[in-house]
């Protein structure tokens, strides 16, 4: 083996689908454990403050695969298919010596130069894909696989590393289905927490004022948009209000929480599968969602706001060649830098198009200046199936600004159906759980101008339009 190929890690990028860090053991979680996560973050690095840059599914994906916002690789919405043809770390990663393959979920569209590009191998569930005896489209034909998601996600990209070429590293995304509505568990946890109550948010509750309309006018709340069809049984006919809303919570949650305890098992799988063959030391491993997602939080499910909850990506990393054990980072690190990250471990040299940055000195421990300390969002699907309004902000180390433009400005998949917009302003400092809009509040007046001023800056460093009210 060369000594380049020495130096250059083999990477296993795990991630799951609308898995939110305050469901994981070593973010905190009051509801659940997560052991073979928390293993990652206990020999390696836990991000407390990554974010994703829009939070939903496909849009997430893309600028993870192409380092860029969705803008600019053109996938704004669910709708919207990932054009093949442009440049992802996938590729740079092959075309310069690694192996390389995804399994599982890929959600960017099927067929032409919409299936999976740059990967040796490819292995992923059509849209969705289901939880039991789930279809694969694989190197482009269709498979039938008896057994659950999760764990055959994790036997294919075992079986694909077994036989990798051994002289040569590799780079391995491996894309759980879980735990994404309709959460349905294995047999294996299909009765935990049976016996007990799982605790509410402290929103649990929130009933959207001092807001903007746009928290009030969202359908995504337990009590009232979840159906028969995620709880599997018709809601008790004796029960009403707030003892209803409970025993839905209870329904959603408990589902929710087993996915992601067969997640976690096979998280587990995966790490012990590199300890027996002697891959540990030079393998990188990333667990991570591609979203946050509501637990009850403001009475909530689905993700999609700028919110926290929906926002925050857990990010936990390990890699001993590098990385100390058990370190925790509180700098501002984006799903754009993904990629970036990536080439920098592979030693590849990071192309002028991508507009993440590679965060390997966080993760080795560099806390010196110099680093963002603001990020942009942007949420295109005006109206779209949950009815939450466009919107774009900011996101500071004490403030949050969003405007809800609320206008889908022709974008697939949105409602033609404009809202008059509005500004949310939170001091997340005083208000962590963002339930108090003071965005016009007379104290707040010079905060208020500093944000918009940064806000537009960053609109400008990234080469997004800001939006003029016509109204």
């Amino acid at each position: 083996m060369s000594e380049q190929q020495v130096k250059r890690p083999n990477i296993i990028f795990i991630m799951s689908d609308d898995h939110a860090a305050h469901a994981i053991g070593c973010y905190g979680s009051r509801i659940n454990e997560t052991p073979n996560i928390d293993r990652i973050a206990n020999e390696g690095m836990r991000l407390d403050n990554c974010f994703c840059t829009n939070s939903i599914c496909t849009p997430s994906r893309a600028a993870i695969l192409t380092g860029t916002y969705n803008h600019v690789n053109g996938v704004k919405t669910l709708s919207d298919r990932l054009d093949g043809k442009q440049l992802t770390v996938s590729k740079l990663l092959q075309q310069n010596g690694y192996q390389t393959a995804i399994v599982g979920k890929w959600h960017l569209g099927h067929g032409g130069d919409s299936d999976p590009t740059g990967f040796d191998f490819w292995s992923v569930v059509p849209g969705q894909g289901d939880y039991i005896d789930p279809s694969f489209i694989e190197m482009g034909q269709t498979i039938k696989v008896r057994g659950y998601a999760t764990d055959i996600i994790t036997d294919k990209s075992i079986d694909w590393i077994e036989r990798r070429d051994k002289e040569k590293p590799f780079f391995l995304m491996c894309h759980h289905k879980a735990p994404h509505r309709p959460w349905i568990p294995d047999e294996k946890h299909a009765h935990m927490y049976e016996d007990i109550d799982i605790p509410e948010p402290e929103t649990f509750n929130d009933d959207y004022s001092n807001r903007a309309s746009a928290a009030a006018a969202a359908e995504m709340r337990i009590d009232r948009d979840l159906t028969a069809r995620d709880f599997k049984m018709e809601p008790p006919a004796h029960l009403e209000g707030a003892a209803l809303k409970s025993w839905k919570y209870q329904r959603y949650i408990k589902d929710y929480l087993r996915c992601i305890a067969s997640v976690d098992d096979n998280v587990g799988r995966l790490l012990d599968y590199l300890d027996r063959e002697g891959l540990t030391e030079d393998t990188i491993v990333i667990y991570t969602s591609d979203q946050g997602f509501f637990l009850g939080d403001h009475g909530w499910y689905d993700k999609r706001f700028m919110y926290e909850e929906s926002l925050r990506m857990p990010f936990v990393i390990r890699y001993p060649r590098k990385i100390s054990q058990g370190t925790v980072s509180n700098h501002m690190v984006l799903n754009v830098d993904f990629a970036p990250l990536f080439l920098t471990y592979a030693d590849i040299e990071v192309p002028e198009s991508m507009q993440g940055v590679s965060f390997h000195p966080i993760v080795e421990g560099d806390n010196s200046a110099g680093w963002r300390t603001s990020m942009y969002y942007r949420y295109w699907m005006h109206l779209s199936e949950h009815k939450v309004y466009a919107h774009y902000g900011i996101r500071t180390e004490q403030y949050k600004l969003i405007y809800y433009y609320a206008d889908a400005l022709g974008t697939l998949g949105s409602e033609d159906e404009p809202k008059t917009p509005e500004w949310e302003l939170f001091d997340l400092k005083k208000d962590p759980y963002e339930m108090i809009n003071v965005y016009n509040d007379p104290d707040y007046e010079r905060v208020v101008a500093v944000l918009e001023k940064e806000l537009h800056r960053l609109q400008e460093e990234v080469g997004d339009e800001r939006f003029v009210y016509q109204g």
